[in-house]
């Protein structure tokens, strides 16, 4: 995918989340925000899934400018996937009507399709036992591993996720993770905000670090994370890898 932001600013009221920011990526499969908390790598998630628009600038991905009225910003997000740090499941549903539900009511398959593909993907992630615990019965890696698998069921053309294992243990964050590497070797084109140093270099061949709502550096993710050439860049990786 390419992506595009020119002069883009997010406020909220007299906050000024993203400061003009500019950001060109020519082609990449998956791209990590990475960055200080408060930085505006989420508010830059939301803004290229459609889920918020920005104050000023402007936005594409492959060339198509993300549009900012209510049919057309409707139709775009029924053509993204997004997971939410929060799993933002439907509490009352079972894991398996949590996934098909939104392809019935949303996407237009019937009923009986929609159970199938929910429990192909429940089988994909190793939660065919569980199909029918709803979110209170579930742990937080298993929730989000569902949360996954409703993003992807529609099969949309880019996965946005949000910071999706920093409510996790160890133990469940090596669940997500596992099930976001299935996705890789999918080819399925992700744009992810994490915390995850270690995770950005391994999966996303792309970075690109948000600091004070501006882009410090963006390059290979190798390079990016081990070889920083800001100092703005450098000061943020030494807090997490203690170089």
């Amino acid at each position: 995918m390419k992506l595009e932001l020119e002069s883009v600013v997010k406020t909220y009221g007299t906050q000024r989340v993203l400061d003009s920011l500019d950001l060109t990526i020519e082609e990449t499969m998956c791209l990590a925000l990475i960055g200080p908390s408060g930085g505006g790598k989420s508010t830059t998630l939301r803004l290229l899934a459609g889920l918020e628009s920005p104050t000023s600038g402007t936005i594409r991905i492959d060339g198509n400018e993300i549009a900012h009225e209510n049919q057309q910003l409707r139709e775009y997000r029924q053509r993204v996937g997004v997971v939410f740090q929060a799993y933002n499941l439907f509490p009352h549903f079972d894991a398996i009507t949590n996934i098909a539900l939104p392809l019935e009511k949303v996407h237009g398959y019937s009923r009986g399709r929609s159970l199938e593909k929910a429990g192909m993907l429940l089988e994909q992630f190793q939660l065919t036992n569980h199909r029918f615990k709803k979110p209170a019965e579930l742990s937080g890696g298993q929730s989000q591993r569902v949360a996954i698998a409703r993003a992807i069921a529609p099969d949309p053309d880019i996965v946005f996720l949000d910071e999706p294992t920093s409510a996790l243990d160890p133990e469940m964050t090596a669940e997500v993770l596992e099930a976001i590497e299935t996705l890789i070797e999918s080819k399925k084109k992700l744009l992810i905000a994490t915390h995850q140093m270690g995770f950005a270099k391994h999966a996303a061949d792309t970075v690109a670090i948000i600091a004070e709502g501006k882009i410090v550096e963006v390059g290979n993710s190798s390079q990016v994370i081990d070889y920083p050439r800001t100092a703005r860049a450098q000061k943020f990786l030494k807090s997490y890898l203690k170089f």
